[in-house]
């Protein structure tokens, strides 16, 4: 049965997406990053539709089973690593390519008495200040982890840029020219570019890039859209109309009485809400398509339902379709208006709402 509220996935632009990320780094690999539930979109489903990416990049342990037990095979990455020796073992035993980026971490791996050998990526903290060795201690780690027997040679040299969404933060190039001098000599792949960063930074594509969200069509940057990056939106947050009413002008809508009919108005009720994902924050005013025309929000966003004013529009009806984001009203536009950012909507999709791929 069809539910409610559905996130309408389209494998087609994914693979669109990943040749997009493939014609603007043409000299480097592909990590696509799928953790998360692959931004909210499904995780096997997702990787399924990437299968022609050089491997996959996920935060955790039980992210990548996930991924072999679906029986896929491609390499695949721990962003975070493992943080003890079963987990270790669990990663080894399914030749996940570890992220290394902590001195417990090697000292586990020194440690560990399995013989199946270890594909690592080690992580300089170039400024971002999260994960990874400071500048000045990792040529030491480097070399440390080169010594253990069980890890194979020449591990991938990895940063993460902190502010590469922003194309005129001097920071990005402050970080890469710290990466430069942090690994200058040493053997091994480099990694630097994120999404942003693919985009707007030609010299941090190097031998690995990592996009994450330009494959599910969305633009990494404050303004604009996926489309004007030659992206195709994947995800389709849609539900129906369920009622239609009439208010007065004058009378109020939803808790809290937030919006005040300045004329009499045709509304249209909607199934969805907070509940499915969809954000509080919205303000009246913000847009959905019903019927593929716009229209606005009013009222506040409660837990399964939002109200539209459908005055304008002629024939709207209980069943129609209303499209939350996706093409005609990008996810984009929908964080702006909800003082967020994308990443947060498509991940926030909550577990109720169906997933349909096309």
């Amino acid at each position: 049965m069809r539910g409610l509220i559905r996130a309408i996935v389209d494998t087609a632009a994914l693979r669109h997406n990943l040749g997009r990320v493939r014609a603007v780094a043409p000299a480097s690999h592909v990590m696509a990053v799928i953790k998360a539930n692959a931004y909210g979109h499904g995780l096997v489903p997702a990787a399924k539709a990437l299968a022609e990416t050089d491997g996959y990049a996920v935060a955790r342990l039980e992210e990548g089973l996930a991924l072999r037990a679906a029986g896929l095979t491609n390499r695949l990455l721990l962003l975070e690593g493992v943080f003890s020796p079963a987990q270790l073992e669990a990663a080894a035993e399914h030749r996940f390519d570890l992220m290394v980026h902590s001195p417990e971490q090697l000292a586990m791996l020194e440690g560990r008495a399995g013989s199946q050998p270890v594909s690592a990526w080690i992580k300089v903290d170039t400024g971002m200040n999260r994960l990874g060795f400071r500048v000045e201690d990792f040529a030491a780690a480097y070399e440390r982890l080169c010594r253990i027997p069980n890890v194979q040679p020449a591990p991938t040299l990895v940063t993460h840029l902190a502010c590469a969404d922003d194309r005129r933060d001097p920071k990005t190039a402050l970080q890469v020219r710290a990466f430069g001098a942090a690994t200058e000599g040493l053997p091994g792949a480099r990694s630097i570019a994120n999404s942003a960063a693919l985009l707007a930074c030609p010299e941090t594509r190097g031998d690995w890039v990592r996009p994450g969200l330009v494959l599910y069509g969305v633009s990494p940057f404050p303004s604009g859209t996926g489309a004007e990056l030659g992206l195709r939106p994947v995800m389709t947050l849609q539900s129906e109309v369920i009622a239609v009413k009439a208010v007065r002008a004058g009378e109020t809508v939803g808790y809290g009485g937030a919006w005040r009919a300045a004329r009499d108005t045709r509304m249209a009720v909607v199934g969805a809400g907070y509940g499915d994902g969809y954000p509080r924050s919205l303000p009246s005013g913000a847009p959905v398509l019903v019927n593929g025309r716009r229209a606005p929000l009013i009222g506040r966003v409660s837990m399964d339902m939002v109200t539209v004013d459908v005055t304008d529009l002629t024939g709207v009806a209980t069943g129609d379709p209303v499209v939350l984001w996706g093409e005609g009203v990008p996810v984009e536009e929908i964080a702006r208006q909800a003082g967020t950012i994308p990443y947060e909507l498509i991940c926030g999709v909550s577990q109720r709402v169906q997933h349909e791929l096309r």
